[in-house]
């Protein structure tokens, strides 16, 4: 885990916290704005290079944040006002005091060790959802086919047992075998939402926090692997577009796509057909503009588009190993409440039959 306050603090301190933490981020995620400098038009930013001439991402980098990916229900603008922005943290804060025996009371080890939004630096975003493109904010429906395919999937668990029932119905999150944030797109997984970018000549390396998985770009033009050939988090090849990196993966295994299984939430129930374009472009010294792009014919009637900005990491680094598997405990004790459960039952119904 990334160096973090250990401080145990309460859910309204450490709402308060995140109000204090929030950085501000450029015109990508703000309003609209016609700001001018000096009467004029403000220039692009130019990002510094490195020394092979790229500009230069690299750095640890954030994309901790409060706005969801879909516009929620009954929201109809594209972006929030200060105030509106200022009574929703409010509500949230409201709603984040600790109660005994609550979820947030359970995992008071999040703030422990320093795992809660206010303990670490969370952007600050105006939009009303990730979502940019349909212009509802929303994911496009499912294709017929989509539906009936991810429903038979969700039948064939249920015919197996429960989520925490079995293992092979558990998430491959809590197996510790493949993370939100890990492969594309990279959204915030809840805690640790945080990257390391690195680059070489020739490659360009996304380090996850959560999980610790490394995605390796190379930007030599080589092409995709055959189709027979695939990975949990699919083979990415990147490019510049002058000063963005536009890299674009293929050939994943499907398995993080079942529906109700895979960590990523918006690709659930796609294919492994499953294409995502992202762009990464530097817009301030501290800020980092992220957009990607889903296509999948088998799954949804259109592509479609998220943005979000990516700042630097305050204080920056260094990343410690996430060893998931190491104490992971939560299988075990998630098989070892479903047999108690049936046993429970068990003894009930033998002790009603002997009446």
């Amino acid at each position: 885990m990334a160096r973090r306050s250990l401080v145990s603090v309460s859910g309204c301190a450490v709402l308060t916290a995140a109000l204090a933490l929030v950085v501000t981020i450029p015109a990508a995620g703000q309003a609209p704005s016609t700001a001018k400098t000096n009467g004029a038009a403000a220039k692009a930013y130019t990002p510094p290079r490195t020394p092979d001439g790229q500009p230069d991402l690299s750095g640890f980098w954030t994309n901790s944040t409060l706005t969801p990916l879909q516009r929620p229900k009954g929201v109809t603008k594209e972006f929030y006002t200060e105030q509106d922005l200022e009574e929703l943290a409010a509500e949230a804060q409201r709603a984040a005091a600790r109660e005994t025996g609550s979820a947030r009371d359970v995992h008071y080890d999040n703030e422990q060790f320093g795992l809660e939004k206010g303990q670490t630096t969370l952007v600050k975003n105006l939009r009303t959802s990730l979502i940019v493109d349909p212009p509802d904010g929303r994911i496009p429906p499912q294709i017929p086919e989509a539906v009936k395919r991810n429903a038979a999937i969700a039948e064939a668990r249920k015919l197996r047992g429960a989520q925490f029932d079995t293992v092979k119905n558990m998430s491959y999150g809590n197996r510790c075998i493949i993370m939100t944030g890990n492969a594309p797109p990279m959204l915030d997984p809840g805690y640790l939402a945080n990257y390391q970018i690195l680059q070489s000549p020739g490659y360009v390396t996304i380090i996850a926090e959560r999980l610790h998985e490394a995605r390796v770009v190379p930007l030599d033009a080589r092409p995709f692997p055959p189709s027979n050939v695939r990975s949990w988090i699919g083979f990415s090849r990147g490019r510049w577009e002058g000063n963005t990196l536009v890299v674009e993966t293929r050939n994943s295994n499907g398995k993080i796509q079942e529906a109700a299984v895979g960590p990523n939430g918006p690709i659930n129930g796609a294919t492994e057909d499953l294409r995502v374009i992202e762009r990464f472009t530097r817009t301030d010294a501290v800020t980092m503009n992220y957009r990607f792009t889903l296509e999948d014919a088998k799954t949804w009637t259109r592509p479609w588009t998220a943005e979000m900005p990516f700042v630097k990491m305050d204080p920056e680094g260094p990343f410690f190993e996430h060893a998931c598997h190491e104490g992971n405990k939560a299988p075990t004790n998630m098989l070892g409440v479903a047999r108690y459960q049936e046993k429970v039952a068990a003894e009930a119904a033998a002790k009603k039959s002997s009446n």
